[in-house]
């Protein structure tokens, strides 16, 4: 079976796409190297005796955002088994709008900025885990996060991500960034037992306000209802009042009226609030308060914080004191454990 790797590129691209294909220098002459000409895949692959179907021909050195998406775009169309890319938070983004859920990704750090798990640890660990990947061992692939930092905002100290869909990746721990560890069920039945849950304790008249997430998703998907993945939902008696919702759209069927919000943590970092979800605003979380807030995550991602509470950052100081403490999450049917949240302040 033909097995092919695309490269995408950037500043340091050539140099860590060196380091990630050299591991996989044991079965150069059973795969197929789908890249872009030049500088932006070709040069590298040949360079260690690979061998090479070129899709994209880019002129010059100097390669764009645009070259990213489009190489992308070809890598579907030529289905491959595995599309190794090279940069940090904005090639990333640049993949996940190409290719969606199509492909499987793996991601080779070389960006100055990184905050998407979607991302190996090293080059070296990239193509380590591509080679097991490709040799057909028993790799575990899971829908990991695309999130990108607002450098604006962080050069003024307010930290600010933005959550924009999800890759495929294949994972294994120690070798992802952020690695997990491993939970009994896997991940997709550990979120359908979480969604069971929630389903069974869902109450009658109550608006029920779902945030963006995977693990969000089996809610809607175990009701039998349609879903936006990043969007905010609202369900009311276990049928769709409104999909992807926007903070006055919610405000509207929540304002007089019973709600809950039901969220999951986003991303490394561990936000709760503030990132990836910003219809919740703080009118929203004000009407809905505290007590009416269901915190539902998979074990692994409070396990990766390694003790670290969840992060609510609304910007509003007073709101973001308020919703602190202790809150209890539901990580599984009949599952819950305490645990901490806390402010940027």
């Amino acid at each position: 079976m033909e097995k092919a790797i695309s490269l995408g590129a950037s500043r340091e691209a050539p140099i860590k796409a060196m380091h990630g294909l050299e591991k996989l220098e044991s079965i150069r002459n059973s795969i197929l190297v789908v890249t872009c000409s030049g500088s932006m895949g070709q040069n590298e692959a040949e360079k260690l005796g690979f061998s090479t179907k070129i899709i994209l021909d880019v002129e010059g050195e100097k390669t764009t955002e645009e070259h990213t998406r489009k190489a992308a775009a070809k890598m579907v169309e030529e289905e491959v088994d595995l599309l190794l890319f090279v940069g940090g938070d904005g090639t990333a983004r640049d993949i996940y709008k190409a290719v969606g859920d199509k492909l499987v990704v793996l991601g080779v750090p070389a960006g100055v900025k990184i905050h998407s798990p979607v991302y190996a640890n090293t080059p070296e660990k990239a193509g380590e885990l591509a080679l097991m990947y490709l040799k057909g061992e028993n790799v575990v692939v899971k829908e990991e996060e695309v999130v990108d930092l607002d450098e604006e905002a962080f050069r003024n100290d307010i930290v600010s991500t933005t959550l924009y869909g999800y890759l495929k990746v294949p994972y294994e721990s120690n070798f992802i960034q952020n690695p997990k560890a491993p939970t009994p069920l896997s991940e997709e039945m550990t979120q359908m037992t979480i969604a069971l849950d929630v389903v069974d304790r869902m109450e009658e008249g109550t608006y029920y306000v779902i945030g963006p997430g995977s693990t969000t998703r089996a809610i809607m998907t175990t009701l039998g209802l349609s879903y936006t993945l990043l969007g905010v939902d609202i369900v009311l008696d276990k049928k769709v009042i409104k999909l992807d919702a926007s903070e006055e759209e919610i405000l509207s069927y929540i304002k007089g009226s019973k709600s809950k919000l039901i969220i999951t943590p986003t991303g490394g970092q561990g936000y709760l609030l503030g990132r990836g979800n910003q219809q919740l605003s703080k009118e929203v979380l004000k009407h809905i308060g505290k007590e009416n807030i269901i915190v539902i995550s998979v074990n692994g991602k409070l396990i990766d914080l390694r003790g670290k509470p969840l992060i609510i950052y609304t910007g509003d100081k007073e709101l973001d004191y308020s919703l602190r403490g202790y809150y209890r999450v539901i990580v599984g049917y009949e599952q819950e454990i305490m645990y901490r949240v806390e402010t940027y302040y």
